[in-house]
């Protein structure tokens, strides 16, 4: 495979890898997702996670079929990658999409909740060494040396159990030997304070190099004072060996034969000085270049094994992390029928803005083995839901989560419910209510929503308000004719409507659920069961907004403009409503 064949590499780019690592190397890059190498060529963090995701899970991506299950597929990244621990980490979860294989799912749900016990296992001060060696070592830059230094501070911590494990067979004597090795080299030069005599020569060849660079200076001083030409030699080896710390001997055997002046001597003598600290230099620091890279290689397996278990670690430990922030679980699959039940689930969103009065809800589509404990659980076999009722009753954000539900068990990770059982989809096409009025939009979304039921993919329809894009005649028999083709075409749906009336009579394998109001709060909220209710048309009860605004009306005439709006609603339940919340003028 040539490198220009991957998604997302065009010439620019592949101009760009080749020259900094070669096409062998990034094309290895690629395929291992190894977005440090690609960042190292010259990539952005964003192209290389892109190019990756592409790479690494491009069927997968596929099942993204609409716009809005795209925005619900990185709303999920950006919340679980919050949770990273290291900045390769994030771009892991970044790259992340979902799965075809089911196998493939279970086995990395397997690994992210073993990483879920041992995290839960750990006490807070424990958690939070683990979280300092990572922050400390951020392996996106340090390379080998930030791996096994985490490595180190990881077995120094002594956490176990789970994705630490990985960390048992490292032999921490062999790692730590390499640590000062890898912090000897740097960038590959050895650095200052590794090796005595190595420090010595540097500095002797500074200091011969500065004299070099004052001889007008060094001249002057030595010819002070002295009488004739082996007193001014002896002065000059005298001056030179205080001043650089070179011994008598290195002096003199610098110091030319057949120098013709005092200038041409002095200039000779440092310049050989110079040429010959630099030899020593250089063959001192190969020497010890070679000891530490000696140590080095003693040390390989064990350093390559703390490279892949840091990753491995950060990784696992950030989606455990996220997993325990949210209270996620594990989902059930199911190959023998379709379908995605949930119970006491909840959304990602409104969870992670801290809403403590969250409802959780409790639905299902398709033929579901799902447990509820409750007596009223959704009913089995319905092929396709129609959801109805309030407005900002919550149907939207249903949607959301079953969405949500459906994409992290694909992705082989845990999914915020107390229990779910989904079968595996080809295609999810969520669509969110989009209110532009115009037959532009109207056929936009007719080309997205309807071509994925016309394949033989295994289709999850989530359809929000269908008619907020056409006229109310036209929607109902649009939305009636999208809810027939998905019935039989085999696919599961939910369908959000205000015209679930228009729509009858359904296909036999579709469903009618209602979402209600049940009034006003004491602040004159909306108060609303967001738990649907099976088999029932939901109200969106115009009464209780009217009341609302009878109540907040700011002066006499407008609350007459609104009671006559009562009137035609219903003023009995406007009053009724108004007492229940003991509204006073």
């Amino acid at each position: 495979m040539r490198l220009d064949d991957y998604w997302g590499v065009g010439p620019k780019t592949r101009e760009r890898l080749t020259e900094s690592i070669g096409e062998p190397a990034a094309i290895e890059a690629i395929e291992s997702a190894d977005s440090r190498a690609l960042m190292a060529a010259g990539l952005s963090r964003g192209r290389a996670t892109r190019i990756l995701r592409r790479a690494q899970g491009g069927e997968g991506m596929d099942v993204l079929a609409t716009r809005d299950t795209r925005d619900v597929y990185k709303d999920i990244l950006d919340l679980a990658s919050e949770h990273a621990v290291t900045r390769h980490a994030e771009d892991r979860i970044r790259v992340l999409t979902p799965l075809r294989d089911r196998e493939t799912m279970e086995s990395r749900l397997d690994t992210v909740l073993d990483a879920v016990d041992a995290w839960d296992a750990l006490d807070a001060a424990s958690r939070a060494a683990v979280v300092e060696a990572f922050e400390t070592h951020d392996s996106i830059d340090g390379g080998e040396r930030s791996a096994v230094e985490t490595a180190l501070e990881l077995v120094d911590a002594e956490v176990s159990g789970g994705v630490f494990e990985q960390l048992d067979p490292l032999d921490a004597d062999a790692l730590a030997d390499a640590a000062d090795a890898l912090a000897a080299l740097g960038d590959g030069t050895v650095g200052a304070g590794v090796d005595d005599r190595l420090d010595d020569l540097r500095d002797q060849q500074t200091a011969v190099e500065e004299l070099s660079a004052n001889q007008a200076d060094v001249l002057e001083t030595v010819q002070e004072g002295v009488r004739g030409t082996d007193e001014f030699r002896e002065e000059f080896v005298r001056h030179v060996t205080d001043e650089t710390g070179i011994s008598l001997t290195a002096v003199r055997e610098a110091m030319p034969s057949d120098a013709t002046d005092a200038a041409g001597f002095v200039s000779e003598t440092l310049r050989s000085l110079a040429d010959d600290r630099r030899r020593a230099v250089s063959e001192r620091a190969d020497e010890v270049a070679a000891d530490l890279e000696g140590a080095i290689e003693t040390a390989r397996e064990d350093i390559d094994a703390a490279v892949t278990a840091v990753d491995d670690i950060a990784f696992y430990v950030s989606l455990a992390r996220f997993a325990l922030e949210f209270d996620l679980t594990r989902p059930t699959f199911v190959e023998d029928r379709e379908t995605i039940a949930v119970a006491d689930a909840r959304n990602l969103e409104l969870v992670g803005v801290g809403d403590q009065s969250v409802q959780p809800i409790t639905y299902a589509v398709g033929e579901h083995d799902l447990d509820v404990s409750t007596a009223d659980a959704p009913p089995r076999g319905d092929q396709v839901t129609v959801l109805t009722g309030a407005n900002s009753g919550g149907k939207t954000t249903l949607l959301e989560t079953l969405c949500q539900v459906q994409l992290l068990a694909q992705m082989g990770l845990p999914v915020p419910a107390r229990a779910a059982e989904v079968s595996v989809v080809d295609v999810v096409v969520f669509h969110r209510r989009h209110a532009s009025f115009n037959a532009g939009v109207l056929e936009s979304t007719l080309r997205t929503v309807v071509p994925p039921l016309t394949d033989d993919a295994r289709t999850l329809m989530l359809v929000d308000e269908f008619e907020a894009i056409t006229e109310p005649g036209s929607a109902a028999d649009l939305l009636h004719g999208l809810v027939t083709l998905t019935v039989e075409r085999g696919a599961m749906g939910v369908f959000v409507t205000h015209l679930a009336d228009d729509l009858q009579p359904l296909p036999d394998e579709a469903r009618t659920d209602g979402i209600f109001a049940e009034g006003l709060t004491p602040d004159l909220d909306l108060a609303v069961d967001y738990q649907p209710r099976f088999g029932t048309v939901g109200k969106s009860t115009p009464e209780f907004i009217v009341s609302r605004l009878v109540a907040d009306a700011g002066d006499r005439q407008e609350r007459a403009g609104f009671e006559t709006l009562a009137q035609a609603v219903g003023e009995e339940a406007v009053q009724r409503t108004l007492a229940d919340t003991r509204w006073t003028n």
